[in-house]
């Protein structure tokens, strides 16, 4: 099955949205960098319980293909890489603070 082109989701803006944050690990990620800032990719990977290293690459190759993640690469040795929001990636705090809201609301009504 290919994947629809950008032109075709954008018949769709919450088809293009969900493309572009589906998945376990996304919010995860926007959550954790909207709330500490840049990060180094060892500090991200400590900060999400349970991510594996090929899951967090992976994830975040596709959040910085999408435009949401900004990776910075300096040249040192060992490599330093560090993760940060895009101003796009900057924009979905209401909808992480939305998500969490109902999340403490839930907790609250089924605990």
């Amino acid at each position: 099955m290919r994947e629809k082109t950008l032109e075709e989701y954008l018949n769709c803006p919450f088809h293009l949205a969900m493309n572009t944050l589906e998945g376990k690990w996304k919010f995860a990620i926007l959550y954790v960098l909207l709330d500490k800032g840049t990060l180094r990719y060892k500090e991200l990977e400590r900060a999400i319980p349970d991510i594996s290293t090929r899951m967090l690459v992976k994830e975040l190759k596709h959040l910085e293909a999408k435009g949401v993640v900004n990776r910075k690469a300096y040249a040192t040795v060992p490599p330093t890489v560090e993760y940060s929001l895009s101003t796009i990636g900057k924009s979905l705090k209401p909808v992480i603070d939305s998500i969490s809201d109902w999340g403490k609301m839930y907790a609250k009504a089924v605990g």
